[in-house]
């Protein structure tokens, strides 16, 4: 029997970090996370990861392996982390290749973000949007690449965003997700529930001023699937080949699938 089947409230909520919420109520309480930390975004990925989420990202982008001419879309992509280096990465190839410029869109549901990115100054080939992941506002079959970092646990409903994700891909397309994740050991599982239940809220009073919003984010991490579960509900919503491959130890992941 499903939770849903034994608790018919169930489907009417969703979880908010260890708490569960009305499901109608779950985007604004993200939006309002995501206001507040905006400012200090940045500054806070580093030192919550030590600098690490740099090597996590550019895994990401060598896995994608931009190319001239490609659009991508990155969905919840904030300040353009990815976005910057796919076009970055894109460039390079055409300086040895040739070929036309890549194109890269910022899609996210939250406008503060977006506009601490365009602060970080502009690039050729990038465009910002305010989108909801759910609901993105572009064509079928438009983009050659699809990604998503550190936003996917964030949606109301994941289903829908990779339904969306899945759409927009053209065939032979790639999408790749870049996520917290399980520690594959014990050992690693209990350095980093200590450091991110007992530091990441303290940085957070301390640097953005802000304990609450990182405590749902330590908690958020914990409320999403472990890598094998995630990895079914993108082949659910069409994706192919399916991978998954851990990053320090399953602290994050990175699960990549194709349109085909």
């Amino acid at each position: 029997m499903t939770e849903t089947a034994e608790n018919p409230d169930a489907a009417e909520t969703t979880s908010f970090g260890f708490r569960e919420v009305p499901r109608a109520e779950k985007q604004s309480l993200v939006r309002g996370v995501f206001d507040r930390s905006a400012r200090r975004y940045d500054l806070m990925n580093d030192l919550m990861s030590l600098g690490v989420h740099r090597v996590w990202k550019d895994i990401t982008i060598t896995k994608a392996n931009p190319r001239p001419g490609e659009t991508l879309i990155d969905v919840a992509g904030g300040t353009g982390d990815l976005a910057r280096a796919f076009l970055d990465r894109a460039d390079e190839r055409r300086k040895r290749a040739g070929g036309d410029p890549a194109r890269a869109v910022v899609a996210d549901i939250n406008l503060e973000m977006l506009d601490a990115g365009r602060k970080r100054g502009g690039r050729g080939g990038l465009d910002w949007i305010g989108a909801n992941a759910e609901h993105l506002p572009f064509a079928d079959r438009s983009a050659a690449c699809v990604m998503i970092g550190f936003g996917i646990r964030n949606v109301t409903d994941r289903a829908a965003a990779l339904s969306e994700m899945h759409r927009v891909l053209k065939p032979g397309g790639r999408f790749l997700c870049l996520e917290f994740s399980r520690p594959v050991s014990r050992g690693i599982s209990r350095f980093y529930d200590a450091w991110s239940f007992n530091v990441i809220p303290e940085l957070g009073r301390l640097i953005a001023r802000d304990r609450d919003s990182y405590q749902y984010l330590v908690e958020s991490i914990r409320r999403f699937p472990h890598q094998q579960a995630f990895a079914q509900e993108m082949e659910a919503a069409g994706f192919a080949n399916v991978s998954v491959t851990n990053l320090s130890g399953g602290i994050a992941a990175l699960h990549a699938g194709w349109r085909l």
